[in-house]
């Protein structure tokens, strides 16, 4: 049964409901499309922090209330504070979030089912996974208000090729659904209509697997990426020969030469 449960007073900005071992995690800013201010960002990155040593939690989906999924920074209250240091510690703390969102051991899905932008946009990038409802809209856009999206630069020039990315980030033109797929900023693609349908199917496969052999394939997963060859091999070596000892792999090694389902610990 889903719970909705209660947010601390940062005027409920991150509304949170499990269903079972899913945590729906919901920007709650639908008049400002849902961007992240100062106090969205510390919000959201306070829920994130939280989950991250809850064991009930085995995925978390990050959705949006209201017709955008997120359009990026706060521009007004950037507008508001034209102090250097204000802009540094803003950007830094955005930087935690992504930081946050690729460290923690649960798998994170974005629920994309409207426009995208900016930081909202590496929003999208930064997290695991990416379902997107078929009338959703990206770009990184600041280059239009003479702002390069350099912290969004990072997660999307890791996700899309490096010409696509730049192309993105120089023209602040939107894409659509089916290209960020084609290019591979979201995993998938559904009508709007069938979105938490489709969520439910990923998360409901994710949350059957070993929660422990989840966790440390997304922490190799990301390690690995920044590594030379060589270094990558080493860890991918030495991480999935511990990973064998383990007793779940042991049960489902086991489980598939004797043709039955595992029993996970």
């Amino acid at each position: 049964m889903a719970v909705t449960e209660p947010v601390s007073r940062t005027e409920d900005l991150i509304l949170v409901r499990r269903d079972g071992g899913v945590a729906h995690l919901t920007m709650n800013r639908p008049d400002q499309f849902n961007a992240l201010s100062e106090q969205m960002l510390e919000a959201l990155d306070g829920t994130l922090a939280a989950m991250a040593s809850d064991d009930q939690v085995r995925v978390v989906v990050i959705g949006a209330a209201g017709r955008a999924f997120c359009a990026g920074h706060d521009l007004k209250q950037m507008k508001a504070r034209p102090q250097l240091e204000f802009y540094q510690a803003l950007f830094a703390r955005c930087a935690r979030l992504m930081r946050r969102i690729q460290t923690l051991p649960q798998p994170v899905i974005a629920r994309v089912h409207g426009i995208a932008t900016a930081a909202g946009c590496q929003l999208v990038a930064t997290c695991d996974m990416a379902v997107a409802a078929d009338i959703a809209r990206f770009a990184v856009s600041g280059i239009n208000a003479g702002l390069f999206c350099s912290s969004p630069a990072v997660a999307l020039s890791r996700n899309l090729t490096r010409k696509q990315a730049f192309e993105m980030l120089v023209t602040g033109e939107f894409i659509d659904a089916s290209t960020a797929l084609a290019r591979g900023l979201v995993n998938r693609v559904v009508p709007l209509a069938e979105l938490d349908q489709e969520i439910s199917r990923l998360t409901t496969t994710l949350v059957a697997k070993p929660a422990h052999v989840l966790h440390l394939g997304k922490e190799l997963f990301y390690r690995q990426l920044e590594m030379g060859t060589e270094a990558a091999y080493q860890l991918a070596v030495q991480t999935m020969a511990c990973n064998m000892m383990d007793d779940d792999a042991q049960e489902g090694v086991g489980a598939f030469i004797e043709r039955r389902p595992p029993r996970w610990n």
